[in-house]
């Protein structure tokens, strides 16, 4: 989620959580700072920053399920996930320096879609909410993209929480 660097920032925490209410699905959470580059020149996150955030997060989350967000098969066969819908509510400001929880969690499964839920808080309160929609894809020759279903293997691991076993 951010990188790591010089003295004053932490590693992102992370845990995984499960959701109940409309059964098991994998989910986050971590934390960033917010840095200097995601604000504006009032301080403040700039909106484009929560898009930035999601995506890594939806990568984050990918990751401590063991999948990938491009696949390169051992047939020639390459697979990805690209986004066909994304928005997000702003509830109230962050600031420069302020630590953001961002917590992720698959929403619902499709055919052939995932739709992730986030929530950023900050002290206790809802900074914004946001959602992505991304489509499982087969790459075909020219980069061209076909819908395809995600496989059963697949819609196991989005629907529970943390690591693979």
């Amino acid at each position: 989620m951010k990188r790591e660097a010089a003295g004053d920032r932490e590693a992102p925490r992370r845990e995984a959580n499960r959701e109940t209410a409309a059964g098991l699905r994998a989910s986050l959470k971590t934390r960033r700072r917010v840095e200097f580059r995601d604000t504006d020149a009032a301080g403040i996150v700039h909106f484009s920053a929560f898009f930035f955030w999601m995506e890594s997060a939806e990568h984050e989350l990918l990751r401590s399920a063991g999948l990938h967000v491009f696949e390169r098969h051992p047939d020639g066969s390459e697979y990805s996930w690209p986004r066909v819908s994304v928005s997000c509510d702003y509830r109230s400001a962050l600031r420069f320096g302020e630590e953001v929880d961002i917590n992720v969690h698959v929403a619902e499964l499709g055919r052939s879609s995932v739709t992730y839920r986030f929530v950023f808080e900050h002290d206790g309160r809802t900074a914004a909410e946001g959602r992505v929609v991304a489509v499982r894809c087969q790459v075909r020759p020219g980069g061209r993209l076909e819908a395809v279903a995600i496989p059963a293997d697949i819609v196991a691991r989005l629907t529970t929480a943390g690591p693979p076993g």
